[in-house]
């Protein structure tokens, strides 16, 4: 019998809440989160056990950081880079997140950090895109075209995996606020 598997996400901005659903329910099966892997998670199989999940995002969290959760009855599970956490904590504990207020300032936090990057990679795709369209330009050489479309394309790239997740904070938080 296999002692780990794999489920994917449907991506934070989109989805958290029902990942750490699925995890709870998961943990539940005796399945507990060990660490996040890219477009999911990798579960290690234990013991059953009844256990919330609940995500934050803090950049170069420190040892008060997690001494704070852990007073407050949430264990530090794993950690994505330097920014992303997952906590979970025995059904019942108070969440991470208990005021609407909070909660909005958490996905308007990561929304900024989307958009400093999405913008840009969006003002490239166009500009590099729009260049590559001269290619029946004579003025334009065909090397510059050519290398605009394989560059617009890569900036493309960029663009979906940030801009996707700007828009699903930027549409949390305009629910959260909407009530």
């Amino acid at each position: 019998m296999t002692r780990t598997k794999y489920i994917y996400s449907g991506g934070w901005a989109f989805t958290e809440q029902q990942d750490m659903d699925r995890l709870r329910e998961h943990a539940r099966e005796g399945w507990l989160l060990d660490h996040v892997q890219f477009a999911g998670y990798v579960l290690r199989k234990g013991e059953p056990q009844d256990l919330e999940y609940s995500l934050d995002y803090q950049k170069h969290a420190d040892e008060e950081y997690f001494s704070i959760f852990e007073m407050s009855g949430w264990t530090h599970v794993c950690s994505v880079g330097n920014e992303t956490h997952i906590f979970s904590a025995p059904a019942g504990t108070v969440p991470i997140y208990t005021d609407k207020m909070t909660t909005v300032e958490k996905y308007k936090r990561q929304k900024r950090v989307m958009g400093k990057i999405a913008l840009p990679a969006l003002l490239i795709t166009l500009l590099l895109f729009s260049i590559g369209m001269q290619s029946d330009q004579s003025w334009v050489p065909t090397v510059i075209t050519d290398a605009c479309g394989v560059l617009s394309y890569l900036s493309g790239l960029v663009l979906l995996f940030t801009g996707m997740p700007y828009i699903g904070y930027s549409y949390k938080v305009f629910r959260l606020r909407r009530g």
